[in-house]
């Protein structure tokens, strides 16, 4: 752990959340000398301060002992490229446009693989009118369902959960082109083109 990184990012982070060493410090009951030591780079900050420090600065602990952020490039966050996360403990759903450090439960999640449908994961589109009326041929017991389906378009999602012993049919209004995206508890991501 390199203390003047972090140190400079501590400076950074407080400065961009309008804060003073001493309200820091008050908030984290140390003295602001302590703030001022770690900015400086004369220090870092104890491990049992890094939970508190993590949320007055609105950033993971991990990048606080890493001092840097390293930002994404900025690719205006494309539709086509979402990502989606599932926590396998509370059943979260997690999307994002771009590269993202995701966790939830305490746990960091991996993007989860997208594969083309099967005839275990079939998905059926009919066409009407102003709508798209969609059902899974899948079941929906507690151990085994389909958690979620989202419709991708070019500017916006969709996205409708499901819970075990629920009709796995919906509705979305008619869109530009896109794609399916349905979430199997048990088989994972899977994706058809609308």
């Amino acid at each position: 752990m390199d203390c003047s990184k972090v140190g400079a990012l501590i400076l950074s982070l407080r400065k961009e959340k309008n804060m003073t060493q001493k309200e820091v410090a008050d908030r984290m009951n140390i003295s602001d000398k302590t703030i001022s030591k770690w900015e400086r780079g004369m220090g870092c900050p104890d491990v049992t301060l890094l939970g508190d420090l993590s949320v007055i600065l609105g950033v993971n602990i991990e990048r606080i002992l890493m001092g840097d952020l390293e930002e994404n490039d900025k690719d205006g966050g494309n539709m086509k490229r979402i990502k989606f996360y599932v926590c396998k403990n509370c059943n979260n759903v997690i999307t994002s446009t771009s590269d993202a450090d995701v966790s939830c439960c305490g746990r960091k999640l991996t993007e989860l693989v997208v594969k083309p449908e099967d005839e275990a994961h079939k998905i059926t589109v009919t066409d009407s009118d102003d709508e798209y009326y969609i059902t899974i041929d899948h079941p929906m017991n507690k151990s085994h369902y389909v958690s979620f389906a989202a419709h991708v378009g070019f500017d916006r999602i969709i996205l409708v959960k499901f819970y075990p012993e629920q009709n796995l049919e919906l509705r979305i209004p008619k869109m530009q082109r896109g794609k399916l995206y349905t979430y199997c508890s048990e088989h994972g991501l899977w994706v058809k083109g609308i």
